[in-house]
């Protein structure tokens, strides 16, 4: 099976914002989040990616000891700011969060919301880290988002480590890959560096990482929110430690360009073939 190989009309201008969040405090960071949307829509840009649990910080056992405050459920409340930004500025956003379902059930979840506001999926984060397995239920299905004829596949940080993951996304079709994480100083810097252009590289497709800055949970995180091209250059970067975006243009030009000079995902496609057929949830954002 050879991945889709059709391409966007038009680029897509997207950026990775990174902030500062407080723990536990879901209405805070929804507030950030909102400001954070309006202030990419004023630059042109049409979707924002946020941080693995963006809505509480990285606090495993802080949502396992209170779920019913620090998971947010689909119809949410406290989703209100992000909802109402979106709407109002024509911006869609990916933001992380802690999910908890009708029974229960907790999740590291990325929540996409269209340009109208409209909390369209969830995509479940299927590759789990440290303490994680104990708390949180793991994703079954990757999932592609269509905007504006480009198609974006999702991953949460660990997911990333994962050459597998990233590649699914692109055997079905996809022209990014758009991945809300937590890497810390350290090792994590290391793994930042090396992970996100590989799979743009691997894939030639453009990746896009969502970090946080600062201290959240037991971490001192990197930040670093970038965007990278399809040939594994980087495009943008937030920096280190100051809250922000790092703004870039998909560009379908450069896309045709680089696959038709690279073209591994053609080339290997009988390997791929147990990849391309794993589930997966496909959405169209109007």
């Amino acid at each position: 099976m050879t991945a889709d190989q059709s391409f966007p009309a038009t680029p897509l201008r997207i950026a990775a914002a990174q902030s500062l969040v407080t723990a536990g405090d879901v209405e805070a960071n929804a507030a950030r989040a909102a400001a954070l949307i309006e202030q990419a829509a004023a630059d042109g840009v049409r979707l924002v990616v946020f941080a693995e649990k963006f809505l509480t910080g990285y606090e495993p056992e802080l949502i396992d000891a209170d779920p019913l405050r620090h998971a947010v459920t689909e119809d949410d409340p406290r989703l209100a700011p992000i909802t109402e930004a979106c709407r109002t500025t024509g911006t869609a956003a990916v933001v992380g969060a802690a999910t908890r379902d009708a029974v229960g059930v907790l999740r590291i979840s990325a929540l996409v919301f269209g340009p109208d506001g409209a909390l369209v999926t969830r995509y479940d984060k299927q590759h789990q880290f440290g303490v994680e397995p104990k708390i949180f239920a793991a994703g079954e299905a990757g999932c592609t988002v269509e905007l504006d004829g480009w198609r974006l596949g999702l991953g949460i940080c660990y997911d990333s480590g994962f050459p597998e993951h990233a590649r699914a996304a692109a055997l079905d079709g996809c022209h990014a890959y758009l991945v809300g994480a937590l890497f810390s100083t350290g090792g994590g810097r290391t793994q930042r560096a090396v992970w996100f252009p590989a799979r743009a590289l691997d894939n030639t497709c453009y990746v896009l990482l969502a970090n946080h800055i600062g201290a959240t949970g037991s971490f001192e995180t990197c930040g670093g929110s970038a965007v990278w091209g399809p040939d594994g250059h980087l495009l943008a970067d937030a920096g280190e430690t100051t809250a922000g975006l790092a703004v870039a243009e998909l560009d379908p030009v450069v896309l045709r360009e680089v696959r038709a000079e690279l073209t591994m995902l053609a080339d290997i496609a009988d390997r791929d073939a147990a990849i391309a057929d794993r589930p997966r949830t496909r959405v169209t954002v109007a």
